[in-house]
């Protein structure tokens, strides 16, 4: 099952574009034209944590101008990781065969998703991949090419994953892959929801792509990246690294 050129692939069915929002008033409108342009037949679910600047109604504008556009309204601010589970949840009960995250700020550039999507017809899932030739990051200080490099290597050598952008949120998944992750016991939140998708994914056996993307720094409203995330992540990774090579250890 991890050997893409020996298995057979269905057709991908519709792409659902999920993008949680927090606060992002000035940018749901822009991104989500962008993806409808970049790729008209897909659709988008704005999954909204109540955000106190408006995004949620902005959002319902959107989505009744536009039958491709739907919003998901979620009571409070819960973290990315439960923002792409209710989205997953939301796509799965609606019958669509592909389910992309994305984040709502620009970074992830929707004019390249179709990418992703040609990727995908040989996969399981498709990693938006900065960290493999011809990636790069825009507008990104040294600093904070730094941590999230190191994040990746520390996650990928720990874990034992052959994945160069572990922490990376641009992503498409088959429907039918997410049944084979375990999502019931997933409870990790920002970079590190990332990182355990990933590592789900390959223990699972799916096959996985990366491509090069653009990754291009927020221009508008504030980041969510925070020390808490960090360290989170730091801890999680660190845990299941160590639980991993015990088993091994053990013998399970």
């Amino acid at each position: 099952m991890t050997d893409g050129g020996q298995r057979q692939y269905g057709p991908l069915g519709t792409t659902l574009v999920i993008i949680p929002t927090y606060n992002e008033a000035e940018n749901v409108k822009p991104i989500v034209e962008r993806v409808r342009s970049a790729v008209p037949e897909a659709h988008v679910l704005v999954a909204d944590d109540n955000s106190p600047d408006g995004t949620g109604k902005l959002a319902d504008e959107l989505a009744a101008t536009d039958d491709h556009v739907h919003v998901l309204h979620r009571k409070g601010k819960e973290g990315l990781g439960a923002a792409y589970l209710a989205g997953f949840r939301w796509g799965v009960e609606h019958g669509y065969g592909v389910l992309v995250e994305m984040d709502a700020d620009g970074s992830h550039q929707p004019e390249e998703l179709p990418r992703l999507l040609t990727a995908l017809k040989g996969a399981d899932l498709v990693l938006g991949s900065r960290w493999v030739p011809g990636g790069r990051v825009v507008n990104w200080p040294k600093s904070r090419e730094f941590l999230s490099r190191g994040g990746s290597t520390y996650s990928r050598l720990l874990l034992d994953v052959p994945i160069r952008d572990v922490t990376g949120g641009f992503r498409a998944f088959r429907v039918d892959a997410l049944d084979r992750l375990g999502l019931d016991e997933v409870a990790s939140q920002g970079y590190c929801f990332q990182v355990d998708l990933a590592r789900r994914a390959v223990k699972a056996g799916l096959h996985v792509v990366e491509v090069p993307i653009t990754f291009v720094e927020r221009e508008r409203g504030d980041s969510k990246m925070s020390r808490d995330i960090v360290v989170e992540a730091l801890w999680r990774v660190t845990a299941w690294g160590v639980g991993s090579r015990l088993d091994k250890i053990r013998g399970k």
